[in-house]
């Protein structure tokens, strides 16, 4: 008996029994409800999804023991019983009526194929003592459940479920259970997607054996139920980030991620609705993020995977491109913590020059004085540079980075002015992430792909920040609010943004449940003209919204404790309370209601052309209402204050407004101090060219210019050409044309008056 133990243990050794290795198995990766995304096939490109017993329905153990082998579980790898009737029957018969194979027997001739000969049937049976000897039941059935032939280049219960039903093996039916069970027996022939009237006869057949096991009514209606199987096709969800995982993850066979799979079905589904109406490759982009977990519930890296003009391998969430003007929202947020701005605080919509730099609006126009929630709803390019300028380019950078959105320079280049307006790169995940600190109270998230991925959170920007522009972009701020009331309310805060060129169109959005970004372009950044964040990526974000469950907010957020309504002064900015003082409202020509945040409601920012008071004081006869001096006097006087608006902005102030920025004309009895032709707004004239007319270089002459001349000003003159401030103060002017275009020419006084006029030029 020693003896051939030892015969037995040695055979073991000298022939060892062939194991599937790792690389046996393709890698899968699933979405949050196990749904397949994308199958990676092995080597030998089949498709066998890794699956454990506990996760099969137990109807198709019941179905595969009872039909396949109902001594499984206490023979010791072969059933002598049943190998003496298939012997006598293929005796008598000459060929093979019943097989008397077992599942063990099985298992092994897939690990190690032999012909259907006896010397094959005998080292079938020796493999199967080896099974036997080195693994226990439960890990014998998962090695069949894992590797049985399904047909075609399916292997596996797991891999025929979801490619023949569309759903995982632990929600079979009866008679699905009863289907995938008698497939391994003849799975070219029994294929459902094929040849349905086999499959079901042999279906049947497994049902009918059951009887005992399963109900008389679960056995009727098994056999009832019709064969609907599915066209065997790849699983090809969110194949972009399919793909990403599998890199990130080396040597995991299933990959579990956070995706929805209906989610992600939906926003596939808008994504090529919305390319195939546009050009040749273009491309788009999207991903949605659920702002109570981060996780990422939809993830497309590009429109149509199956389209390879449309550069559909191209991860476009990824990828670093121009944010265009998404990054205006932060700026804004940023100055309210600094303290710097309210909701309303008085900025210039005008033509300006930042040290050099003339930025304009994507419109080509320009709309005087605005606040700051017009200037974010409107995306308004100027009153942004000038928050910046306040603010800092770098400090800017650095707070974007200090809450997760780290920017992209060129090599060697430094953060300056343009960055707002797009002068740096970002990515669309880092722009969602970003973005969702205003619906999470100010904290960015790191968005989560996996769900073993811890949350991180980093601080943005307060809580009352977050709040302030979320309610601009969502209802218009306070005055949006008062104006539109709850039946315009669209429960979605969302900004467009658009890089130089049309090269990227961009919208980013967020709801209490979600952060939405949505990118179109061209990845290899060719020009899109025409194509712009507002016509042809927010329509997107909204129909995304619209489309996902609780996607739009209901009514709006209440404010948090740290900020409130209160009522302001244009031009000071600072609180109607504080310049409206017995009832004189010379101080406080307008009045605006704006959200404040920790009680701080800061000035309007310097006058970056007139370095002077705020506040213009002066004398007024009591008599007759007119401007004096304490010498020249002939009456009791008093003295009177008015707010001065910004040099910029004076000629932009409707002309009612204009009038009351002015103090009042002169007394006669001052006429020899002071001059009153400065006393209408129109008193200040250009001389020396016309508002609207046309300069032309003359044939191989030098580049033109014009001699100007001002007429009717006093004091100290300021001339403006394109909104940059020029050095000379002299009346007397010689304005140079470098350029071939339109050039407004401004020039203005001490006291608020002005002129302006308008030329083109054309070069030869």
């Amino acid at each position: 008996m020693s003896a051939l133990l030892v015969l037995l243990w040695s055979a073991d050794k000298l022939f060892p029994l062939p194991a599937p290795g790792r690389d046996s198995f393709n890698v899968i990766v699933v979405a949050k409800d196990g749904t397949p995304l994308r199958a990676f096939p092995d080597r030998a490109h089949i498709w066998r999804h890794p699956i454990k017993l506990d996760a099969v329905s137990p109807y198709y153990i019941q179905s595969l023991i009872a039909y396949e082998d109902k001594n499984f579980w206490w023979h010791p790898g072969v059933n002598p019983l049943s190998l003496l009737r298939a012997t006598y029957q293929w005796l008598r018969y000459g060929h093979i009526v019943s097989g008397g194979s077992t599942l063990t027997m099985q298992v092994a001739r897939i690990l190690d194929p032999t012909p259907r000969t006896m010397s094959g049937k005998l080292k079938q049976i020796a493999r199967a003592l080896q099974l036997e000897y080195h693994y226990s039941k439960t890990e014998i059935l998962d090695l069949y459940m894992n590797f049985a032939p399904m047909g075609g280049v399916l292997e596996g219960v797991e891999a025929a479920s979801r490619a023949y039903l569309g759903k995982p093996a632990n929600r079979l039916t009866h008679a699905e259970a009863a289907l995938l069970t008698v497939l391994p027996q003849l799975p070219s022939v029994l294929r459902p997607d094929r040849y349905p009237q086999k499959a079901q006869l042999a279906r049947n057949k497994v049902v009918y054996r059951m009887r005992g096991i399963w109900s008389t009514a679960e056995i009727k209606d098994a056999l009832t139920e019709p064969i609907a199987a599915l066209t065997v096709r790849e699983p090809l969800l969110a194949p972009l980030l399919a793909q990403r995982m599998k890199s990130q993850n080396p040597g995991q066979l299933r990959i579990d991620t956070t995706i929805d799979s209906i989610a992600q079905q939906t926003v596939e589904t808008l994504l090529v609705d919305r390319v195939n109406v546009l050009p040749p490759r273009i491309s788009m982009a999207a991903m949605v993020m659920d702002n109570r977990t981060a996780e990422v519930v939809a993830y497309a890296g590009s429109a149509d995977f199956t389209d390879r003009e449309r550069f559909s391998n191209v991860d476009m969430v990824r990828a670093s491109r121009s944010p265009g003007s998404t990054l205006k929202p932060f700026l804004y947020a940023f100055a309210l913590d600094e303290g710097l701005i309210h909701s309303e605080s008085l900025l210039s919509d005008t033509p300006q020059s930042f040290s050099g730099y003339q930025p304009g609006n994507f419109q080509q126009n320009f709309h005087g004085p605005v606040s700051v929630s017009e200037a974010l709803v409107k995306s308004l390019n100027v009153p942004a540079v000038q928050v910046l300028d306040q603010l800092g380019s770098v400090p800017f950078v650095a707070m974007l980075r200090r809450g997760g959105l780290k920017l992209e320079f060129p090599k060697g280049a430094a953060p300056n002015l343009s960055v707002i307006l797009g002068g740096a790169g970002a990515r669309l995940e880092d722009m969602v992430a970003a973005y969702s600190s205003l619906a999470r109270a100010g904290m960015a998230v790191t968005p989560r792909f996996v769900p073993s991925a811890p949350l991180q959170e980093r601080r943005m920007m307060s809580e009352g920040a977050a709040f302030i522009v979320r309610d601009i972009l969502e209802t218009g701020g306070p005055v949006g609010r008062a104006v539109e009331g709850n039946g315009s309310y669209r429960g979605i805060a969302w900004k467009t943004g658009t890089s130089f060129g049309f090269r990227d169109a961009w919208a980013l959005g967020v709801s209490q449940r979600y952060t939405i970004g949505v990118w179109v372009g061209r990845p290899d950044g060719t020009p899109n003209p025409g194509f712009f964040g507002a016509n042809i990526a927010a329509p997107l974000l909204v129909d995304i919204f619209n489309a996902l469950p609780d996607g739009r907010n209901l009514s709006p957020n209440p404010a948090p404790a740290t900020v409130k309504q209160e009522k302001i002064c244009w031009p000071s900015g600072t609180r109607a309370s504080d310049n409206i003082i017995d009832g004189n409202e010379d101080l406080c020509p307008l009045q605006r209601t704006a959200w404040t945040l920790n009680g701080i409601a800061p000035p309007t920012f310097p006058d970056r052309l007139q370095a002077m008071s705020p506040r213009l004081t002066y004398f007024v006869d009591q008599q007759t209402g007119k401007r004096v001096l304490p010498d020249c006097a002939q009456h009791a006087y008093r003295q009177q204050q008015i707010m001065r608006w910004p040099a910029a902005l004076q000629l932009w102030l409707d002309p009612d407004l204009h009038k009351k920025s002015l103090p009042p004309e002169w007394d006669s009895s001052c006429s020899a101090h002071y001059s009153s032709s400065y006393s209408d707004g129109n008193a200040l004239k250009i001389m020396g060219l016309n508002d609207g007319e046309l300069i032309r270089q003359a044939n191989g002459g030098k580049l033109p210019e014009a001699k100007l001349e001002l007429r009717g000003s006093h004091g100290e003159v300021n001339w403006m050409v394109n909104g940059r401030l020029l050095t000379d103060k002299r009346i007397n002017q010689t304005i140079k044309f470098p350029n071939a275009g339109r050039y407004d020419i401004t020039a203005f006084d001490m006291q608020g008056n002005f002129d302006r006029i308008g030329v083109s030029v054309q070069m030869q």
